[in-house]
């Protein structure tokens, strides 16, 4: 046997690590000043499934919940399991966004303060200004309208569709919508905007002109960060959510019950 092989998760031990993942997201997305009391909503497909995903109960706040908490939802907005409210946005921008984008199996939408300052403004773009925005070249979509609090399943599905095939979407005076693949790769996402949005703002704040990063910079920049995706065979972006998962334990392991 090659020890170097994983042993193969049952469905139930793959649904109980995703939840321990989901819950540490919003814990981690509490400490680092991304929600907005009770409200927005981190989702993940419930693995082996593609047409249901774990959400927290409505009314929690996001300091407090567990990986236990979380309900199972289709997509007709039936629990499957768990107790707990359904909030009508969660459902009707999670559930088009889940089905209709393949590189959504994790959809994290949050109001965080530095990129949804951005999405207020007339030109919300981020500038490819600093090193850390370079990692959304060309990923990021913008959404210039802003239509109302999506109560019904239309408006996910013109979020979706202007999310096409990118990770990112900034919501005209509203806020931002990041997918991935995994938690990892989607909280790595959520965290980098974040901290690109910040530096951007402050140099802005500064009332002198950005100095933007020439293209041919940016190319090669791309390739590099491409060649340094893994450090040891091992994907930088499970890295830091494993590392951030150790702080979290360090405080309060509670995430995980």
């Amino acid at each position: 046997m090659n020890a170097s092989l994983k042993p193969v998760e049952t469905s139930a031990e793959a649904e109980r690590s995703a939840r321990v993942d989901l819950a540490a997201c919003y814990r981690l997305a509490d400490r680092f000043g991304m929600n907005e009391g009770i409200d927005n909503h981190l989702t993940l497909l419930v693995p082996g499934f593609a047409d249901r995903f774990l959400l927290a109960p409505f009314g929690m706040h996001w300091s407090e919940v567990k990986a236990s908490d979380f309900l199972v939802v289709d997509f007709s907005g039936r629990v499957v399991s768990g107790q707990g409210l359904v909030e009508d946005t969660a459902l009707y921008i999670h559930q088009p966004v889940h089905r209709l984008s393949p590189q959504g199996r994790c959809v994290l939408h949050t109001h965080m303060p530095y990129a949804t300052a951005l999405c207020m403004l007339e030109n919300p773009r981020l500038e490819m200004a600093v090193q850390t925005a370079l990692g959304f070249y060309n990923d990021v979509a913008y959404d210039p309208v802003y239509n109302g609090l999506a109560f019904d399943e239309s408006e996910g599905e013109r979020l979706a569709g202007a999310l096409g095939q990118k990770s990112v979407l900034m919501m005209g005076n509203h806020g931002v919508l990041v997918v991935g693949k995994t938690i990892p790769q989607a909280f790595e996402r959520l965290y980098f905007l974040e901290r690109a949005a910040q530096a951007q703002v402050l140099a802005l704040s500064t009332g002198r002109p950005l100095r933007l990063i020439p293209d041919a910079i940016i190319n090669k920049t791309l390739a590099q960060f491409l060649a340094g995706g893994a450090v040891g065979g091992r994907d930088r972006a499970e890295l830091h959510f494993e590392a951030l998962k150790r702080v979290l334990d360090r405080a309060n392991s509670d995430y995980a019950s």
